[in-house]
């Protein structure tokens, strides 16, 4: 088996090498997305149809050429038809006359109807009590004419952004965190249009609103530098009332400026931030490599989220927004790429960690607690990578800072266990990730990715509370492996490059263990290599509410992980 692995390795390793940017950083590939592509050409038609002509006939062209037999979309090229993309394509196309009959009716059928009650129920029972996206989509359909009733959308209460932030975990609000760009955009469009007995005492908060939004807009315009996002903010500033607005402006030139050459748009502009951290990860130490990650820590307060300077988000573009998954990312490679030593950017990172860390122990994505949506709870995969960076660099913190972090860290794996025995009570098997999922899944989630991601994490810790509740969770990740020797989201699921490699590396941590499993996992990846296959887009990338990508270096950083974890322990054994 090791000749295989070295040529699997060799191969990945010339890929990853290959793919590096002239500055050092990797920015990858993302697929385009017809959400994306939808949202981006109805938001240019709405600001200035004629000086933005070209986008949104290439856009609508591109739309066109990606359409499914039935007159569907999903949300990538190789996604499965859904709901959401379909129905922001529809809206889209039929803003400029071009409208799909097919989709038509495969709405009608997906919907139980085509009136304006059945649009708004399906989208909302869609989404559930997360706001976050229905709304945004619900109002391009209203802007449109596709839905006829307004008033049947829920209203965004704008006026609540103008409040201190550090209030907003008290105020129950109907999105999460990032995304309070939308609802001061939507909620004053929505004021505009509709009125009520209270619209003049509300109309004297749009000016503080729009302030706050303007601060909110990075420099080159493009909140969290994703085209849906901006796109929403664009299209309902121009519908509200400030089309010649500076911030509908910016959004009107990052989507320009973002449109790719065939007419897409991607998800979000990269992953820089997170790819580098997960090429270091399985990089020898370097130097020049480390001081990059470092000058991409947060240098001030952030404007989304108001937490405190010193964390990472995913890009090194300035509407990234730092978060405790990539925070910990950039601290654990680091730990590789510095050789272990610490610096102030370490204690920075980690601080910042800490001060995320929600008052159950485990860790969210954004910002400490805001309510019960997804991004403001805590989560297995997040809260296991915290953990491991935490653990790598105790040893070498100061005395002043030891302590603390040693506290987190029992808060953490406190946190862990409450979770290990939640399942075991309600016979539920694996943690389920946030940010990945599984399209082939009846649920679309995709317990072996965080489960496999959770065990790696801890057991790499070498923190022994860690370590033991993770050895409680790797009989899932044996048991769910597919006749084929790969690995679904879940039991039983299609078989998929990634999450093989994912639960690779999390076995590959039991040398003694699993043995004919792994050999069946590599077998699996090495006759992919052989098919050519092996790096083919799988979107199994979550973008916030239930948006799927797919990113082309996932397969080659998650592959050389395993390897690595594979070689190392084998090599301890033998």
């Amino acid at each position: 088996m090791n000749n295989m692995l070295k040529e699997l390795q060799e191969d990945a390793m010339k890929r990853l090498l290959d793919s590096r940017c002239s500055d050092g950083m990797w920015r990858g590939w993302l697929s385009s997305s017809a959400i994306s592509t939808a949202v981006s050409v109805f938001a240019l038609q709405r600001i200035d149809a004629h000086k933005y002509k070209k986008q949104i006939e290439d856009g609508v062209g591109w739309l066109h050429q990606t359409i499914k037999q039935d007159g569907s979309w999903g949300d990538s090229v190789e996604s499965p038809s859904n709901m959401t993309a379909t129905l922001l394509t529809y809206v889209s196309l039929y803003a400029v006359g071009e409208a799909p009959a097919e989709t038509r009716k495969y709405l009608n059928d997906k919907f139980g109807g085509d009136t304006s009650e059945a649009l708004v129920r399906g989208v909302l029972d869609y989404y559930g009590k997360d706001l976050t996206f229905s709304v945004p989509i619900l109002m391009m359909c209203a802007l449109a004419g596709v839905i006829d009733n307004w008033k049947k959308i829920p209203t965004f209460p704008f006026e609540l952004a103008t409040l201190p932030q550090g209030l907003f975990r008290h105020l129950n609000l109907p999105v999460v965190s990032y995304a309070i760009p939308a609802l001061i955009a939507i909620g004053i469009c929505q004021l505009r249009r509709n009125g009520g007995f209270f619209s003049p005492l509300r109309r004297r908060f749009i000016p503080k609103a729009l302030r706050v939004l303007q601060k909110m807009q990075p420099l080159d315009g493009g909140f969290l530098e994703a085209a849906p996002l901006t796109a929403f903010v664009g299209m309902c500033m121009a519908e509200g009332g400030y089309r010649e607005h500076a911030v509908t402006q910016q959004c009107a030139e990052f989507l320009v400026s973002t449109v790719r050459s065939d007419g897409s748009w991607p998800i979000d502009t990269n992953l820089s931030g997170w790819l580098t951290s997960l090429s270091a990860k399985v990089l020898p130490a370097d130097d020049a490599l480390a001081t990059i990650i470092k000058n991409n820590a947060t240098q001030a307060v952030h404007p989304f989220t108001h937490t405190m300077a010193g964390g990472w988000g995913w890009s090194d573009l300035s509407g990234s927004v730092p978060d405790a998954d990539d925070t910990s990312g950039a601290l654990v490679a680091l730990h590789r790429s510095a050789a272990g030593v610490c610096s102030k950017e370490v204690e920075n990172g980690l601080i910042w960690l800490m001060n995320l860390q929600n008052n159950d122990g485990g860790m969210p994505t954004f910002c400490k607690g805001w309510g019960r949506l997804p991004f403001d709870r805590s989560s297995p995969d997040i809260t296991s990578h915290a953990i491991l960076a935490m653990a790598l660099w105790l040893p070498t913190l100061s005395e002043s800072l030891k302590p603390r972090v040693q506290k987190s860290l029992q808060r953490m794996t406190r946190w862990m266990e409450r979770m290990v025995q939640r399942n075991h009570r309600h016979e539920a098997a694996g943690w389920i990730p946030l940010w990945f999922g599984d399209q082939d899944a009846a649920d679309e989630k995709a317990p072996v990715y965080g489960t496999a991601t959770a065990v790696d994490y801890l057991m790499e810790s070498q923190h022994d509370k860690a370590m033991a509740l993770a050895r409680q969770q790797t009989d899932f990740l044996a048991k769910a492996q597919n006749a084929d020797g790969g690995w679904g989201g879940n039991k039983g699921v299609r078989s998929k490059v990634t999450f093989t490699c994912r639960a690779l590396a999390a076995l590959a941590h039991f040398p003694t263990e699993y043995a004919e499993a792994r050999k069946r996992g590599w077998r699996y990846l090495y006759q992919h290599m052989q098919k050519g296959t092996l790096y083919q887009r799988e979107p199994i990338g979550l973008y916030f509410s239930r948006l799927w990508y797919s990113e082309d270096l996932y397969n080659i950083t998650f592959l050389l992980r395993a390897i690595e974890v594979e070689m190392r322990n084998t090599d301890s054994t033998s």
